[in-house]
């Protein structure tokens, strides 16, 4: 493959790891409120979850989260360091599947460190019976400026995203306004509660039944996402449009961040059916706390 697919992999990589590592630079996570809480909620696991009682472990968690992600890319492309790194990576990515279960990420993040190995590297440790094809027959075709462009425009967008949070007013941990695609991983634990209300043309409010709507993953999900709520509200509209009725849609709900005392979350006035949703901008009825959280 051109040595281009290899810088791609590697820049995209260091992108994920620099954000996630900056973004656990706030006092929740470096007071160990968030790794002390997800340790906590791990502590039934057979065989492990004793293990997971001991002191240090948070602080390890805590600070070794932030070392991790922060140097993790450079020291794989250090060749002096890269096969520690290597190991290093094998044992943070299966922890964080064994105990905090975060589903493909640690294995196809494991996976892409494949890229920071010479072919010639990986042939010798683990094709060894195979020959070694070091021939050039590979032609492409002269694209170079186009390519050169469409990259900078690419890794513009990688980097700018995860960074519009800091333009949307509120506090991301709490909103999530901002927070999808960038790269802000288990960072924080949230709990929801939210009754949705169906208003007739009559004025009549009627409460919404969820298990009638959303698995019991969905109705959990739904408690602590902003966007999540808005997409219910259209399904609910959508469905009673269907039957020739028009309704409006409210919510009463209220979200703990971190084990924090509950805080209203959604304007309960205003009419979620006829609202608009928007990926980079603030969103009124999604409430914040005014003096932080």
């Amino acid at each position: 493959m051109p040595n281009w697919v290899n810088l791609f992999i590697i820049l995209q990589l260091l992108i994920v790891y620099t954000f996630a590592s900056a973004a656990k630079l706030y006092p929740d996570w470096l007071d160990h409120t968030v790794s002390q809480n997800l340790l906590k909620s791990r502590w039934h696991l057979p065989i492990i979850g004793p293990l997971l009682k001991a002191d240090w472990l948070p602080k390890l968690i805590t600070y070794g989260g932030i070392f991790f992600d922060g140097l993790i890319i450079p020291a794989l492309l250090w060749k002096p360091t890269r096969r520690l790194a290597f190991i290093a990576a094998i044992v943070f990515h299966l922890f964080n599947s064994a105990v905090l279960h975060i589903g493909i990420f640690p294995y196809l993040s494991l996976a892409f460190c494949l890229f920071f190995f010479s072919p010639k590297s990986i042939n010798k440790q683990f094709l060894k019976e195979k020959p070694f094809y070091d021939k050039s027959e590979i032609s492409l075709p002269k694209y170079k400026r186009a390519f050169i462009a469409a990259f900078t425009i690419y890794f513009a967008i990688q980097i700018a995203l995860p960074l519009r949070h800091w333009i949307i007013p509120g506090n991301v941990l709490f909103t999530e306004e901002g927070h999808r695609m960038a790269w802000r991983m288990m960072l924080r634990g949230k709990i929801g509660k939210i009754t949705f209300y169906i208003e007739d043309e009559s004025g009549k409010r009627t409460p919404v039944k969820l298990s009638n709507y959303l698995t019991k993953k969905q109705e959990f999900r739904i408690t602590t996402k902003p966007d999540m709520i808005w997409q219910f509200a259209q399904r609910l509209k959508k469905d009673y449009a269907e039957k020739g009725q028009r309704i409006k849609v409210f919510a009463s709900s209220k979200l703990s961040v971190n084990g924090k005392p509950y805080f209203k979350f959604i304007d309960p006035s205003v009419d979620l059916a006829a609202q608009k949703w928007n990926h980079f901008k603030r969103h009124k009825w999604v409430l914040s706390p005014e003096n932080g959280y």
